[in-house]
C-alpha cells in the first residue's frame, strides 16, 4: 500500500469513526488536519462534524501529520473528488498555495482553523495569538520580570508561529528574563517536550531563580511535566495553550500553572455553519475572521471553570 493510499484509508476510517454517512448521502466536506488525534484537533473535528450532520454534509478527514506537502496533496485530492468545501486545520495559507489554487480552480471555498486569512481563504478562526495572550501575560507577571523560560515552539503551523511572535513581543518588555527555544515535531511533541526539558533543567538547577516552561500548545508542556515529575522539580512553573483535558487535569493536580481554554468544538461548529453563507455569496463574499474568545484557566480558577464547563475533561 502506497503512503498516499494509506493516508486516504486513514481518512476514510476517521470519517466513519466520526459517524458520518457514506459520500453518496450528501456533499463532501473535506477536512485536512495537522494532527487529527491531537486533543484540540479532535474537538474541532467533532464540532465540525456535528454541524455537518445538521447541514447534510458528508465529512472526510485526512491527517496530514504535520506535513505541508501532505496538506497540499490532501486539498488537491478533495478538489479532484468534487468537495463542496474544504477546511484547513492550522497549516498557514502561505504553505498550502498549491492546494488553494486547485480548490479555487474548482470553485471550492476553503476556510482555515488557525491558518489565517490570505490567498483564496474565505474565513478563519482559532487564530493563535489572541488565544495565547492571557497565558503569556500571566507567565511574564508570575516571573516578576526576572528568570529563565524554556519555550517549546512549532513553526510549521500558523497558530504556533503567531503565538511565538506574540511571546517574543511580550517577553521583549522583560529583558532580564532569559529565553531558550526548542522546536518540537509533529508527531513526537510529547517526547520532544520531555527531552528538551531534561536538557534545560540540567543547566537550570533548583534554587537558581524564577523558572518557567511554556508550550505553544499544551502537549509539549505536558511532555515537559513528565520530566519535572521524574526529577522531583516543583520549582518550575508550566504554561500551555488550548486547554485540553490533560492540561486541565494537570492544573487541578498542581503540576501546571495555567492554560487558555480554546473552545475548539464551537469553532468547528460555527465554521461549518458559516459555509452555507459563504457558498451562497459566491464571488461576493468578503473574507473574515470569526474568533471565539479563550478562557484563562489557573490553579485559582480551575474549580470554577469546571463547574461552568463540566465537559471540558471529556468525562
Amino acid at each position: 500500500m502506497s503512503r498516499w493510499t494509506w493516508r486516504v484509508a486513514v481518512a476514510a476510517g476517521l470519517a466513519l469513526a466520526a459517524g458520518q454517512a457514506p459520500a453518496a448521502d450528501g456533499p463532501l466536506l473535506g477536512i485536512v488536519s495537522i494532527a487529527a488525534t491531537e486533543a484540540n484537533n479532535v474537538r474541532y473535528i467533532a464540532g465540525a462534524s456535528a454541524a455537518a450532520k445538521e447541514e447534510g454534509w458528508t465529512v472526510s478527514v485526512i491527517d496530514a501529520a504535520g506535513s505541508a506537502d501532505q496538506a497540499n496533496a490532501a486539498i488537491q485530492n478533495f478538489a479532484e473528488r468534487g468537495a463542496g468545501a474544504i477546511i484547513d486545520m492550522v497549516f498557514p495559507w502561505s504553505s498550502i498555495g498549491a492546494g488553494l489554487a486547485a480548490a479555487k480552480a474548482a470553485n471550492i471555498p476553503v476556510v482555515t482553523w488557525g491558518g489565517g486569512l490570505g490567498g483564496a481563504v474565505a474565513a478563519t478562526n482559532g487564530s493563535g495569538a489572541p488565544i495565547a495572550e492571557p497565558v503569556i501575560e500571566k507567565l511574564a507577571a508570575d516571573l516578576g520580570g526576572k528568570g529563565a523560560v524554556l519555550a517549546l515552539t512549532y513553526r510549521t503551523g500558523e497558530v504556533c508561529r503567531n503565538r511565538e511572535v506574540l511571546f517574543d513581543q511580550i517577553l521583549a518588555k522583560h529583558p532580564e528574563i532569559s529565553i531558550t527555544k526548542n522546536e518540537v515535531r509533529i508527531p513526537g511533541y510529547f517526547e520532544d517536550g520531555a527531552q528538551y526539558a531534561n536538557a534545560w533543567l540540567a543547566s537550570h538547577p533548583a534554587g537558581e531563580g524564577n523558572l518557567a516552561i511554556w508550550g505553544c500548545w499544551d502537549d509539549p508542556a505536558i511532555g515537559a511535566i513528565g520530566s519535572l515529575r521524574q526529577q522531583g522539580r516543583d520549582d518550575v512553573k508550566v504554561y500551555g495553550v488550548n486547554g485540553n483535558a490533560q492540561a486541565i487535569e494537570n492544573i487541578k493536580n498542581g503540576h501546571m500553572t495555567a492554560t487558555a481554554w480554546e473552545d475548539s468544538y464551537t469553532e468547528g461548529y460555527r465554521m461549518v455553519k458559516m459555509l452555507k453563507e459563504i457558498k451562497a455569496a459566491g464571488a461576493g463574499w468578503t473574507p473574515k475572521a470569526a474568533e471565539v474568545p479563550a478562557v484563562l484557566i489557573t490553579t485559582d480558577t480551575v474549580a470554577d471553570f469546571l463547574k461552568a464547563h463540566p465537559d471540558a475533561l471529556g468525562k
